[in-house]
């Protein structure tokens, strides 16, 4: 098997930033973006993905972490896409549902190669340290339409907005964790009836 790698920079205006992912790691994270509840979500993304994830980010954040957090998501969308390559052999689809307290979200990815976010996750409208808790919807929007996979995130339970953001990230990986797992079963064969994803 190739290795599933890739390593991505992207330069703005207002960012500057550079991704590498191995998607048969440890989930091993160094994360830096400015913004340290992003790096506390992005750590726990690598982590339950087994996605193993180097993110040097350099934003605006003088002004809001906005811009940092959306092209985080691109960034980290194109890399993964990348590191997919032909996408043969992958189980493409993965799901869970989370719980973190009384929080409980779940999460579906179809690696199809039309990327969409599909999200219905009610998050109060607060600050949680200088991250917008309704960024995290503009972090999957962005990763989703560059990884090229169709994302689900739906809470089912839950009100407090930590709880809610923090089970979205954890169920999005660990969704995301079985669908790029490679299946022994299908050998080097693209899982679709019509021969392309």
């Amino acid at each position: 098997m190739n290795q599933r790698t890739a390593t991505v920079e992207r330069t703005t205006n207002e960012t500057d930033i550079r991704i590498a992912v191995n998607l048969d790691g440890t989930g091993a994270v160094e994360v830096e973006t400015g913004v340290p509840f992003f790096d506390h979500m992005l750590t726990a993304f690598g982590r339950h993905s087994l996605i193993d994830l180097a993110v040097r980010a350099k934003g605006d954040v003088e002004v809001d972490a906005h811009h940092t957090v959306e092209d985080a998501g691109i960034v980290l969308g194109q890399a993964v896409a990348r590191a997919l390559g032909d996408k043969r052999g992958i189980a493409r689809f993965g799901s869970l549902a989370l719980p973190m307290d009384e929080a409980l979200v779940l999460a579906a990815v179809d690696i199809s190669g039309r990327g969409q976010l599909h999200w219905a996750v009610d998050v109060p409208c607060v600050m949680l340290g200088s991250f917008d808790a309704s960024l995290a919807k503009e972090f999957f929007v962005a990763f989703a339409a560059n990884a090229g996979l169709t994302l689900h995130v739906r809470s089912l339970a839950g009100e407090n907005a930590h709880h809610l953001v923090e089970a979205s990230f954890k169920a999005a990986a660990r969704a995301l964790r079985q669908a790029v797992e490679c299946d022994p079963r299908i050998g080097d064969a693209l899982p679709s009836t019509k021969g392309a994803l």
